[in-house]
């Protein structure tokens, strides 16, 4: 390995020393070492943990969650992506997209970092609130006419709606990233204090605010573009994850301690993971490969058991040997966690029921509390 290893908490977890903060909460961890996917290639990869299925044009699961559960925000969206500053992951869009499901159900991308949290949003005409309730209204109004004779637009129904939204988050989603009232101890917490984690921080301080205003889904990513601006890790594997478990391990593990003191996190599902591993060898020197055979997720919350440990790769930490766990078993557990039978929540699209886990998945119930 080439980092070290020590022990943290009453479960004696074994961590890395990559994410010293982490260790600090893995009393209320569950560990999944046996992760298995189905592809190598990034790309593809993504959409599978996103949506299931290897090929784009599926609904995600921040989709399907939104979906099933509805948002408990009238003012927000029900499902935020955050991406990171150096862009969004390979596949882009596709990632968090609502597939065959009405457009109100993907995800909106959410800014943490400044002024505009969401971009087009502000009022560029300087409208009054009461002349633009007025143009909706208006709008809507022969917009709805035009819908009731093309019941099966889901774009337009979408629009309809995204037209309220935007109203409601003139004033809803700027007073989200508003960190002011935030007390300091916990901006150090989150460690807004520091250049190294201040991006990283906002983005989960605002994962936590919006968990608290009732967004449904909420999906922040580390690593953009390509290679070394994610967790790639071809070329040099100390250099790129030191910088990247660096930007990560205290606001990470702040959320988790700040969702606890705040009471949320039982009935909060932290997930943190990729699509899929490093694998123990490489074609270059100092890099790692992909692997799909045998990877990590863990899960936090939301009903699973802390501190427990699922499943194992063989002894040089390539393919998974125990309690192997496929990608649709992952999401069957979740939604499972979610309160959604995998099995029973389906869409019906181009004339049978779809749902997240196709025809595949089982619950991991040896992990739920």
């Amino acid at each position: 390995p080439k980092w070290k290893f020590k022990q943290y908490g009453q479960c004696g977890k074994y961590i890395s020393d990559l994410f010293p903060h982490v260790g600090q909460q893995a009393d209320k961890i569950a560990f999944l070492h046996s992760m298995t996917a189905d592809s190598p290639i990034h790309g593809s990869a993504m959409l599978m943990m996103n949506s299931g299925h290897l090929l784009s044009g599926k609904p995600s699961m921040g989709s399907w969650v939104n979906y099933g559960l509805g948002s408990e925000n009238e003012n927000l969206p029900g499902y935020v992506v955050m991406l990171d500053r150096t862009g969004g992951p390979i596949s882009g869009a596709k990632n968090w997209t609502s597939g065959y499901m009405p457009a109100a159900y993907q995800g909106v991308v959410m800014n943490a970092s400044g002024p505009t949290p969401i971009l087009d949003l502000k009022n560029a005409r300087n409208m009054s609130r009461e002349q633009q309730r007025m143009l909706i209204d208006k709008l809507n109004k022969y917009n709805s006419r035009h819908l009731s004779e093309r019941v099966d637009n889901s774009a337009l129904a979408a629009r309809i709606s995204s037209y309220e939204l935007a109203y409601k988050m003139q004033m809803s989603a700027p007073e989200a990233v508003d960190f002011d009232s935030e007390p300091e101890h916990l901006k150090k917490l989150y460690g807004l204090d520091q250049d190294r984690t201040r991006d990283f921080g906002r983005k989960c301080m605002l994962a936590r605010r919006l968990v608290e205003r009732g967004v449904r889904f909420i999906q922040v990513y580390s690593g953009g573009n390509h290679n070394d601006a994610n967790w790639d890790a071809h070329g040099d594997l100390e250099k790129n994850h030191n910088y990247h478990a660096g930007n990560t391990d205290q606001p990470v593990a702040a959320l988790l301690e700040d969702l606890q003191e705040r009471g949320l996190l039982d009935e909060t599902l932290v997930i943190w993971g990729g699509e899929f591993g490093r694998a123990p060898t490489s074609e270059g020197q100092k890099g790692r490969d992909h692997d799909h055979y045998g990877f990590t997720v863990w899960m936090a919350g939301g009903g699973v058991k802390p501190g427990f440990t699922y499943g194992a790769t063989d002894e040089f930490g390539c393919s998974a040997v125990e309690n192997p766990v496929h990608v649709h078993d992952l999401h069957a557990t979740i939604l499972h966690l979610m309160g959604l039978d995998h099995e029973k929540l389906t869409y019906r699209y181009s004339g049978r029921d779809f749902r997240l886990t196709d025809v595949h998945g089982k619950v991991i119930h040896d992990i739920i509390a």
